[in-house]
């Protein structure tokens, strides 16, 4: 190839590559919690997941009038205290409720859609780092306050039942989420 039509391809190219990178899927997709980023996790997955076994979840749900994820708690956290919150409430999702549900999610068949939840969940508690200078102590307290109101909730009720309203609720947190989400 001679290096005129080397010079006249680089600008087709750039131009190529500009353009694809404006088509929704390529673009960057994050979550923005606060000071905390993290890429790669698609809340469209984490739907498609949750919708998989939502009505036979939430089927199970005996408990109606109580509520674990209260509007409340969800609307008083700031965007500040957001990272704070979402580390707290996913590392709960994985090591007490995910850990626990999975002899219910066999019963039920749905562990395809949980082991996705589980491990989209695992992704982004794993990216959720705030940069040190960011950490305010005061942020924090608030967004772990807000935290133990949830757990204490799930805390009151029978172990089988509070697994099953923890993750019926999932489309509650999905929907909070949502809000950090940046395409």
């Amino acid at each position: 190839m001679d290096l005129r039509m080397q010079m006249a391809t680089f600008p087709c190219l750039m131009l190529f590559l500009l353009l694809w990178s404006q088509v929704p899927e390529v673009q960057g997709q994050e979550f923005r919690f606060g000071f905390c980023h993290v890429q790669g996790v698609k809340l469209q997955v984490l739907r498609k997941a949750f919708g998989t076994l939502r009505d036979t979840v939430q089927a199970q749900d005996n408990n109606t009038s109580v509520r674990l994820l209260r509007k409340e708690i969800l609307q008083n956290i700031s965007d500040a205290e957001s990272c704070y919150f979402i580390r707290s409430l996913l590392t709960f999702y994985l090591k007490t409720v995910f850990k626990n549900y999975y002899r219910q999610a066999a019963e039920l068949r749905v562990m395809r859609a949980l082991s996705t939840l589980t491990n989209n969940f695992i992704a982004l508690t794993s990216a959720l780092h705030p940069r040190e200078e960011d950490a305010v102590f005061s942020l924090a307290d608030s967004a772990r306050r807000q935290f133990l109101q949830v757990q204490g909730a799930f805390q009151q009720l029978d172990l089988e039942a509070a697994l099953t309203k923890a993750v019926g609720e999932v489309d509650i947190l999905l929907t909070w989420m949502e809000k950090y989400y940046q395409c």
